[in-house]
Order: C-alpha cells, then structure tokens, then sequence
C-alpha cells in the first residue's frame, strides 16, 4: 500500500489543493492520500484561521465522491502545535507495517524543511513528495531545493533521491492554478464571489457558517 499525506491549514481547501493531490497520486502510484487538516500550524499566523473542526469539515466536504481521498483528524484530536513528525509517528503506528508512506508538500516548504521540528528523522521516517508547477529537473536546481537536498544527503539514482534511510525523494510537476487561500479570504472579506476557487459544497458552508 503507497499512502500519500498531504497536510496544510486548509484554510479553506481549494482546487489548487484538490488538484495537485490528485496528480501526484497518479504521477507516484498513490493507493490513498489523506488530507491532515493542522490544528495549530506552527510556520503560519493565526489570524483569520477558522476553528479546526470547520476546516475539517470543509475538506470533508471537498473530498467527498473521490474514492482515493481519505481525510484524517489525527493532528486536530491531537491538539496544540500539529507538527509532521508526530504525524508520521500516528501513521507509523495506525496503517499496516508494509505500507509505505508518502509526505506531500510544495517546493516553499521542502526548502523550509530543515527548520521543522525533528527534522531528521522526518526524512528518515517518510519517503517525501515535492509538487511544483516546474518541470523536476528544474525544481530541484532551486536554491531553497538544492540546500535541502545536500543538507539532509540525498543522493540522485535513476530520476529520483535516496536517503541513507532507505527512503526517496521525488520531484513532480502539477498544473499551476493561481489560487491561494489568503485570496480567497481577502474575496469573502470584500464580499466578492470565490465561486469556482473553492468546491460548491465548500463554498456553502462558508456562507453558512459567516466564515471569514
């Protein structure tokens, strides 16, 4: 079993979420990706974060209909700080000992990833997914990517990384939609239409609950 996981804020979930998990699932083989709504993301401000539970719920109703996606509140009922290793640490622990599990992430937070908690033996832990509107060759020669990369020793073998652990690293392009979260807030704030950045059931339930 490949398991990806794919955390973030959420805050909302949008296509550009949707759709770049739904590539690098193809693109690597994922049987699952599971959405990690954080309870308290340490690297982001919480200033207009909805409650955890209603993030949640949205990325429920985002993923619903799409049998490869699961969502998971392991980092909300944990509570505080949602840091990735205790994540895979929950995951390690929970799926079955064969399953192989998969980190997802963007370029920004690969090349942030040596000021993650426990680091190191996030790496070791976890074969890592990085997602980018580039091509991977041109990914991984960004300077954020290559710091990463010698930093935690990866060593390239046949389009891909190795770790001393065992596990990989792998670069793959997704289509690039202009969408973020922070701009879909700023909309809602000045009551203009997010129709069509965020799934309609999503959109519903911001209306619904006066979210943002």
């Amino acid at each position: 079993m490949r398991v990806g996981l794919f955390g973030g804020s959420f805050n909302p979930i949008h296509f550009g979420h949707l759709r770049a998990a739904e590539e690098v699932r193809e693109a690597m083989e994922l049987d699952l990706v599971y959405f990690i709504p954080a309870a308290s993301p340490p690297h982001k401000p919480a200033e207009d974060l909805a409650a955890p539970e209603q993030r949640l719920r949205m990325v429920q109703l985002a993923t619903k209909g799409n049998r490869h996606f699961m969502v998971s509140d392991a980092e909300i009922r944990r509570g505080g700080r949602s840091y990735t290793v205790d994540t895979l640490r929950h995951f390690r622990g929970t799926l079955r000992a064969q399953t192989s599990l998969f980190l997802m992430m963007g370029t920004d937070a690969f090349a942030e990833l040596d000021t993650w908690k426990d680091a190191d033996q996030i790496v070791a832990s976890g074969s890592i997914i990085v997602h980018s509107r580039m091509e991977p060759r041109e990914a991984e020669r960004t300077t954020g990517a290559l710091a990463s990369i010698q930093r935690f020793g990866y060593i390239f073998n046949s389009g891909y990384y190795v770790h001393p652990s065992g596990q990989t690293l792998s670069f793959v392009a997704t289509t690039f939609l202009p969408i973020s979260a922070s701009t879909i807030r700023q909309k809602l704030r000045e009551q203009k239409s997010a129709r069509y950045l965020v799934p309609a059931d999503v959109l519903d339930y911001i209306q619904r609950h006066g979210l943002y």
